[in-house]
């Protein structure tokens, strides 16, 4: 019984270690994304850091138009960084956790 639980603990902790790997990867995965008219680009790590946000001189004359194409685009690259952080991550953890019955949380 504490073999199995001593192989599970280092089986967690391998895991944790590769979790751990995978955010440090994620940091140089790189997602750009560009609003409909294409006058605002924005580039971001799959861990959701923003690293560039570039702006059409057009829309430097609206205030409101520039807010609004910010949001939306900020929104939609966040949206795929985060789908990739998560599907890398849970990816990951599933393939570390040990086959305990009743816990099959990564279907």
């Amino acid at each position: 019984m504490f073999g199995d639980l001593m192989g599970m603990m280092g089986k967690l902790k391998e895991t944790q270690k590769k979790v751990e790997e995978t955010k440090k990867r994620l940091d140089s995965v790189l997602i750009d994304e560009q609003s409909i008219d294409g006058n605002i680009k924005i580039t971001l790590t799959a861990n959701r850091e923003i690293k560039s946000i570039v702006i059409a001189e057009e829309l430097l004359n609206d205030k409101e138009e520039l807010e609004d194409f910010l949001i939306l685009t900020l929104n939609k690259a966040i949206s795929k960084a985060t789908s990739i952080n998560e599907a890398e991550l849970a990816a990951v953890a599933k393939e570390g956790m040990p086959n305990i019955p009743g816990m099959d949380m990564f279907k």
